[in-house]
């Protein structure tokens, strides 16, 4: 009943928003509600946002070789141009009506909606520029442009920051006439403490993508992670869905042989012991064994072993921590934020922090899971025999974080800041590149309707922080 009635809520949501002014809009609808409740506004933009995150990572999860196509020489795997319009489109349309919600809570004297709705714009406009780099934005959502200009991803990436800086500010003016409605917001119930933590968890984690520049500063980083979650129960994340995770529905599809969320051979030898000779407790949690108790994963690019019908290989089980009906679809997490706290202290040569944070991501990530407390203490023995603040490295701190972020497209950006030098990890078989993928191309809606402000890229070309 729950479900039924989050679905119609949200077909409601989406109807009143049919006049908005949208950068993909063709037609304009003269019944429809002309300015849309703000609460629903807050509705399907915490909702959608949370799905973006799975959309960016039905691809990126392949990237990071998380994921595997079942099918030989699958475009995705091996790096073809493929046309990722659709996750364009769903990332434009969410920032459409959080630029209308924006737009609104001025109107209204909603400082809190004002608030959300920069925050969820700079977490939506960064995954963009992380995924293709320029992007247009600053004439994209005013209607008044048919073809808009492309945006420099480094210029954006302060627009990003100062969405953060406003959205902080917004929160804690204390001044909103209308307050966030607690049923309306599907990632923080309308609490305006955990929306701060979320920016400063957020800004930790976008300035943290500098690490490669001059610009890195690893003090601001600690700064902003200092004043963001303390606990998994601070994660942004959302667990009510029209039907189900979109995770599950993978997983139903390939219960029902349509062949999806095939694990790479990489991930999972990652976490069965091939790569390191520990078993991770995490990886009964993700997926099942073979009949003889073993894991084993399909490699990037080469297709599966059998016909699919009998496993032969691992993939997303129904009713496991990431594709169980009502599974967390994670945004930023508790455990990121330790990881991203570990790193930073590293490079400030502050180890003994580095290293709190390092044992606290692991265990925070495996708490979450459902690891038995003692299992944890024995993985981390066996992983990291005798290990101190003097021995820890940034290997270690990024093999563990490859774990915690599994799915999450932030991970495909800590594998080009971290030049794909995971252990054993290798290009795709038959792949068409010679080195691993930076980018993506842009849409095709781009290319035919906008293409004399569309850049020209290939997908070696890197994102200014790369």
């Amino acid at each position: 009943m729950k479900n039924k009635f989050l679905y119609i809520y949200m077909m409601l949501i989406a109807m009143s928003f049919a006049a908005c002014d949208d950068y993909f809009d063709v037609n304009t609808d003269p019944n429809a509600a002309t300015e849309p409740p703000i609460n629903g506004l807050l509705a399907s933009t915490t909702q959608r946002s949370a799905i973006n995150t799975y959309n960016a990572g039905t691809f990126t999860s392949f990237f990071v070789q998380y994921q595997a196509s079942p099918n030989q020489g699958s475009p995705t795997d091996t790096y073809d141009e493929v046309d990722y319009s659709g996750t364009w489109g769903s990332f434009y349309d969410v920032m459409t009506d959080l630029y209308d919600m924006r737009e609104l809570g001025a109107k209204q004297g909603a400082k809190e909606h004002e608030g959300v709705a920069k925050i969820l714009m700079a977490y939506n406009l960064a995954t963009v520029i992380d995924i293709w780099g320029s992007v247009p934005y600053t004439e994209a959502f005013s209607g008044e442009v048919v073809t808009p200009d492309y945006d420099s991803d480094e210029t954006l990436y302060q627009t990003v920051l100062q969405l953060l800086d406003q959205g902080i500010a917004d929160l804690g003016a204390g001044s909103s006439s209308v307050r966030l409605a607690a049923d309306s917001d599907f990632i923080h119930g309308g609490d305006v403490d955990a929306w701060l933590k979320t920016a400063h968890a957020l800004k930790a984690r976008y300035l943290n993508h500098f690490s490669k520049t001059s610009g890195y500063n690893a003090t601001e980083v600690l700064s902003n992670v200092d004043k963001a979650y303390t606990a998994n129960a601070d994660n942004a994340e959302v667990t009510r869905f029209q039907v189900r995770n979109p995770w599950a529905q993978v997983a139903r599809n390939n219960a029902n042989l349509l062949l999806d969320g095939w694990l790479s051979e990489q991930f999972i030898d990652a976490l069965n012991g091939t790569t390191f000779g520990v078993e991770d407790p995490r990886l009964p949690l993700i997926t099942n064994p073979l009949a003889d108790g073993s894991y084993v994963g399909t490699p990037n690019g080469a297709g599966r072993r059998g016909d699919g019908t009998t496993a032969e290989e691992c993939y997303l089980i129904e009713g496991k921590f990431y594709s169980a009906t009502n599974s967390p679809l994670m945004m930023v997490t508790f455990a990121e934020i330790k990881m991203i706290e570990a790193e930073a202290a590293f490079r400030n040569n502050n180890k003994d922090r580095a290293l709190n944070a390092f044992l606290a991501g692991i265990r925070e990530h495996m708490n979450k899971m459902g690891v038995a407390s003692t299992d944890t203490d024995a993985y981390i023995a066996a992983a990291y025999p005798g290990l101190t603040a003097g021995t820890l490295t940034l290997t270690n701190i990024m093999r563990e974080k490859y774990v915690v972020m599994f799915l999450n497209p932030e991970s495909w950006v800590d594998a080009r800041r971290y030049d794909y030098q995971y252990q054993d990890f290798t290009l795709p078989q038959n792949a068409n590149l010679n080195e691993f993928i930076r980018r993506v191309q842009y849409p095709s809606t781009e290319l035919t309707r906008n293409s004399a402000n569309t850049p020209q890229v290939s997908l070696t070309d890197r994102i200014f922080w790369d």
